[in-house]
C-alpha cells in the first residue's frame, strides 16, 4: 500500500510565448504560446519509482523543470508534503530546493566545467548548509563512496571522466543535499548502452538505500518495465494514462499506451515484432487538435474524439474499475 503523497502536481500549466507572425497580425490573432505542460497532474509517493513515458516533444523535460522550478508554472498548484511549493520563497524555497534534486539528460552540461568535482560538492553542501566546515571535506569523500567514484575524483574536472563517470557526479551533487526526491530526465540516454545499467542500477541502489522517491522520465519503456512502480504517459502536454506499471503494460487502456507498448521491439526467437507503431507525427504544440489531442493519429478514433476533450479520470471497464485514462472509448467513469 503506498504511502500519503510527498509530491503532488495538480493542473500544471505551462506555456512559452512566440513571436507573432506577420499572418497573425493581418487576421487579427494573438500571438501563438508553444503548450509545454497543458494540465498535468500526478503524485509521487515517498520510496516509490513514479516513470513519466511519452515520445519526443511531448513536455516531459518541461514538466520535470516545472517540478523544481527551473520553470515556473503559469497555472496549477505543486504541494511538497501538503504545503504550497509554488508560494514559497527566501529560506522555505531553498528548504524546498533541498528536498527535491534534478539529475539532468547531459551529465556535462550540468557541471561547471571550471569547477573541480570536491568543489562542485563542496559549494552544495556550503551554500545549503548541510554539514558544519569542519566535517564538508567528509562528507565529499563520504558522497564520492555513495556513488562509486574513487576518492581522487575530488581533484578533478569534469572533462576527465567519461559519461558514466559525469553522470554519478551529477547524482552524488543532488544527494549532497540529502533530497527525499530526485526527478531524474532521461538520465542515461546520452550514455552507451553498457553504461546505462550501470547508472540505472546506482539509482535503485541509492533508492533502497536513502528512501528515496525516484520521478523517472525515459522514452525507453523496456526500461521503465523494470525500475518503475507506476507510469504516467504523457502526450503533447497531457497525461494520458497512469497506472501500476506491470499492469499496464499487460491491459494498456489508452490507444497511444498501446500503440507505444506495441512498437517496443520483441526479442523473441521465431516470434515476428507485431510491428504496430504510432502512425504520423506528433501534432504542434502551438496549436494543438481540438478534441482529444490523439484523435489525428488514433486507429480507433470516432466524431466525439475531434470535438469533446477527454477528461482523465478511472474508466469502468467490463464492471470493473481500472486507472485514470483520458479517453472516450476505454469505458465510462467509475
Amino acid at each position: 500500500m503506498l504511502s500519503a503523497p510527498l509530491l503532488e502536481a495538480t493542473d500544471l500549466c505551462k506555456r512559452f510565448p512566440l513571436r507573432r507572425s506577420a499572418l497573425d497580425w493581418a487576421l487579427g490573432r494573438p500571438a501563438p504560446a508553444l503548450r509545454a505542460v497543458d494540465g498535468v497532474s500526478l503524485t509521487v509517493h515517498r520510496g516509490e519509482t513514479l516513470g513519466v513515458v511519452g515520445e519526443s516533444g511531448c513536455g516531459k523535460s518541461t514538466l520535470a523543470r516545472c517540478l523544481v522550478r527551473l520553470h515556473e508554472p503559469d497555472t496549477g498548484a505543486i504541494r511538497l508534503d501538503g504545503q504550497d511549493a509554488l508560494a514559497l520563497t527566501g529560506a522555505a524555497w531553498r528548504a524546498y530546493n533541498r528536498r527535491v534534486q534534478m539529475v539532468f539528460q547531459d551529465p556535462y552540461g550540468s557541471l561547471n566545467p571550471r569547477l573541480r568535482i570536491g568543489d562542485a560538492l563542496t559549494e552544495a553542501l556550503t551554500v545549503h548548509r548541510v554539514v558544519e566546515r569542519a566535517a564538508v571535506l567528509g562528507r565529499v569523500r563520504a558522497l564520492l563512496d555513495l556513488v562509486h567514484l574513487p576518492q581522487d575524483a575530488a581533484g578533478r574536472y569534469p572533462h576527465e571522466f567519461s559519461g558514466g563517470q559525469r553522470q554519478r557526479v551529477g547524482i552524488a551533487r543532488a544527494l549532497a543535499v540529502e533530497p527525499a526526491l530526485i526527478v531524474a530526465d532521461e538520465p542515461v540516454s546520452a550514455l552507451d548502452v553498457s553504461v546505462q545499467a550501470q547508472i540505472v542500477n546506482l539509482l535503485l541502489e541509492l533508492q533502497e538505500r536513502l528512501g528515496l522517491a525516484l520521478l523517472f522520465i525515459t522514452h525507453d519503456l523496456r526500461l521503465l518495465r523494470h525500475i518503475a512502480h507506476r507510469t504516467a504517459v504523457m502526450y503533447l502536454g497531457r497525461i494520458v494514462e497512469t497506472g501500476p506499471t506491470e499492469a499496464l503494460f499487460a491491459t494498456p487502456r489508452h490507444p497511444y499506451t498501446r500503440a507505444l507498448i506495441e512498437a517496443v521491439p520483441q526479442i523473441v526467437p521465431g516470434a515476428r515484432h507485431r510491428g504496430a507503431t504510432v502512425q504520423g507525427e506528433l501534432p504542434s504544440a502551438i496549436r494543438p487538435p481540438a478534441g482529444c489531442p490523439f484523435h489525428p493519429r488514433c486507429p480507433i478514433a470516432e466524431p466525439l474524439c475531434a470535438t469533446v476533450p477527454p477528461t482523465l479520470v478511472p474508466r469502468r471497464v467490463e464492471g470493473s474499475l481500472t486507472w485514470p485514462t483520458a479517453c472516450h472509448l476505454a469505458g465510462p467513469p467509475g
